[in-house]
């Protein structure tokens, strides 16, 4: 079984979670910020996976802390659920339209960290927070989980709406990435990095 439990405390953020790559959909999230509760339940959903996370961050600063933090943790237990990327299709791509908003993303498990981010589209406040949290988030994410993720988001003029469709995008790739197939890792050079 691909799972796997982190917990990380700071002295801004408390951590818990528990993370199973081939879950059932039992996802239970509770950060504090609904808004975050609500895109990280369709990270989850989206990637098939079951996750127990709890936060407790320094949200009377903002939700930078939180989400920097939940990416840094996410990431690490999705890296250490993977363990083993020889079996793993590696490679995955979503384009996720959420009503008048449409977003592609693309994953690369292949233990070489990179974000791509063209947000240009996001307001600068969605849900009482700067949108730029969710850069962190996925900045954190990718380099803890050691994979490339490119998210670009092509139109749309919901800010909500927009991070919606980069999130469900983000599960789906995610969810391809991570596929079970055959023997043998997936790299003309024979091993990922």
């Amino acid at each position: 079984m691909r799972r796997t439990t982190i917990e990380r405390e700071t002295r801004e953020t408390f951590i818990q979670l528990d993370l199973n790559l081939d879950g059932n959909g039992d996802i239970k999230i509770r950060t504090g910020w609904g808004l975050a509760d609500h895109m990280l339940t369709l990270i989850a959903f989206w990637s098939g996976w079951d996750l127990d996370l709890q936060c407790r961050g320094d949200l009377h600063v903002d939700a930078h802390h939180t989400l920097e933090d939940i990416g840094l943790c996410l990431g690490q237990a999705f890296r250490d659920a993977v363990s083993d990327p020889t079996r793993i299709h590696r490679l995955g791509t979503a384009r996720v339209p959420m009503d008048e908003a449409l977003t592609d993303v693309v994953v690369d498990v292949s233990g070489r960290p990179y974000l791509v981010y063209q947000d240009d589209l996001l307001p600068p406040m969605i849900g009482g927070e700067e949108s730029d949290v969710w850069r962190e988030f996925f900045k954190s994410f990718a380099f803890k989980a050691q994979l490339n993720l490119h998210i670009r988001f092509l139109y749309g003029q919901n800010g909500h709406h927009l991070l919606e469709s980069a999130c469900k995008g983000t599960g789906v790739a995610l969810a391809q990435g991570v596929s079970l197939q055959g023997q043998g890792v997936r790299s003309t050079k024979g091993s990922l990095d």
